[in-house]
């Protein structure tokens, strides 16, 4: 929970931030809220794209803090920063680019009067990514290193200066949506600053980064080996984030208050679903960072994340159960579609709890490499869900929503099944856990170097 708060609350100020400007830009009209919903939802997609880096690194740190090995641990960081250098000037300079074929494709065609509008906020967005990946990679790195309330510090940060730049900008210097872009790139640029500070005065990544270089040549590997760490997990996050776009086409099939009611429902419900991951990414620091001491904890520490999480999505659950006219009403919602949303948020109970379970012991699973098997049970899941839906769609919202508790529950099945599989003793894959740090890291130094004479040992034994 100590880890977990904090992750919480950073993530609610992440989407504060696209709240905030969708405040003051609503001043300017229809076709200017249009525009920066569109650009905001790019940008969650975008968060996909360096999810490589950013959970790559903080696993491969938090298992390198365990060992005390810091040439694992420079190993990381320099990892996480060379994906960085690769990706963005693919995203940022790709698509500046190309920032009016995109304002087009993510606006549905034609000509539009928010097509501009979208393209001058890309215009100043999509190269200030670069800022929003760098700090992205700093949260990596000090989570790793157990530090998960600075992130959050550095987030709220961001939000109180885009609530002070927002209308100086957009209303007082004129500047319209690209004002609201500016805001946005200063308030982040001004916490990365912040972030890179608090890297500069950790004490631990301080002895790390003073040591002396290695090869040069081992740069590439670093990142390698980062992107390995890190790539099913952001494949798993891209794979939900379609399924949840791709549902909106099947649910358009029963009407269009019933999209507006599911569009609003899923807004409402992301203050359930970032608790679930925040319980996810505390599961995944504290899993990473036992393997490296060599103790491999992980039926522990899932049996906890699976009593966090469902209490919380139990709690969300019974929420939406009593509240559900009265959210609908908050997002200005009325008439038939607010009907429907409540509908389908009291019959979201089931599907969250599920999720809830799912998600948060997926933190165990990256830590302990078992990534790339659960980004495919989500990537199949996700087609199973589509395709159920699509089947049950005549039944109107309760159908959809049975369809997605339908396909989370076997999604839950399959992870059940790898739990009963993990934990110290029970095969290959522990013992593959517990040694990656004995392994040494890409300079091929043992952990033992840095580690207390013994740790470790008894868990080999037993793998």
């Amino acid at each position: 929970m100590s880890l977990a708060y904090p992750v919480y609350f950073e993530l609610l100020s992440g989407v504060a931030a696209g709240i905030i400007n969708m405040v003051w830009v609503a001043r300017l009209g229809g076709e200017a809220v249009a525009a920066v919903a569109v650009a905001t939802n790019v940008e969650n997609l975008l968060l996909g794209v360096i999810l490589v880096a950013g959970s790559g690194t903080t696993v491969l740190v938090a298992r390198a803090r365990g060992a005390r090995d810091h040439r694992a641990m420079r190993s990381a960081v320099r990892g996480g920063w060379a994906l960085w250098a690769i990706l963005t000037p693919l995203v940022a300079v790709g698509g500046y680019l190309c920032r009016e074929p995109l304002a087009r494709l993510v606006l549905g065609g034609g000509d539009s009067a928010a097509l501009p509008l979208a393209t001058d906020y890309f215009a100043i967005a999509l190269p200030g990514i670069a800022v929003y990946f760098a700090t992205n990679v700093v949260d990596g790195i000090l989570k790793g290193l157990g530090d998960t309330r600075t992130p959050m510090r550095l987030a709220m940060l961001a939000n109180g200066l885009i609530l002070v730049l927002d209308p100086l900008l957009i209303l007082g210097f004129d500047l319209g949506v690209r004002g609201a872009a500016i805001a946005t790139v200063l308030g982040r640029t001004a916490a990365l600053a912040c972030g890179c500070v608090a890297l500069h005065r950790n004490d631990v990544l301080r002895r790390t980064v003073t040591r002396p270089m290695s090869r040069a040549r081992s740069l590439g590997t670093d990142a390698r080996r980062t992107a390995a760490t890190g790539l099913p997990m952001s494949a798993d996050f891209v794979a939900r984030m379609a399924g949840s776009l791709a549902l909106v086409a099947v649910v358009a099939r029963i009407g269009v208050d019933e999209v507006a009611a599911y569009g609003i429902a899923t807004k409402a419900t992301y203050v359930a679903t970032m608790a679930f991951y925040s319980v996810r990414q505390a599961a995944a620091i504290h899993t990473a960072h036992l393997l490296g001491t060599g103790r491999d904890e992980r039926r522990a520490i899932g049996r906890q994340a699976l009593l966090l999480a469902g209490a919380l999505g139990l709690a969300a659950a019974l929420a939406l159960l009593a509240t559900a006219p009265w959210i609908m009403r908050a997002f200005g919602s009325g008439g038939e579609a607010a009907e429907a949303g409540a509908l389908h948020l009291r019959c979201l109970g089931p599907y969250l709890m599920l999720l809830a379970c799912y998600i948060a012991l997926g933190g165990v699973f990256e830590a302990g490499g078992a990534a790339p098997a659960l980004a495919r049970i989500t990537t199949c899941g996700v087609a199973t869900q589509l395709a159920l839906a699509y089947a049950l769609s005549g039944s109107g919202l309760p159908g959809v929503c049975g369809a997605m508790a339908a396909s989370m529950a076997l999604q839950c099945a399959a992870v059940a099944r790898m739990y009963r599989r993990t934990g110290p003793g029970t095969g290959t894959k522990a013992k593959r856990a517990v040694d990656v740090v004995s392994r040494g890291s890409s300079t091929g130094c043992p952990a033992s170097r840095s580690r207390p004479p013994g740790a470790g040992a008894p868990n080999r034994e037993r793998g």
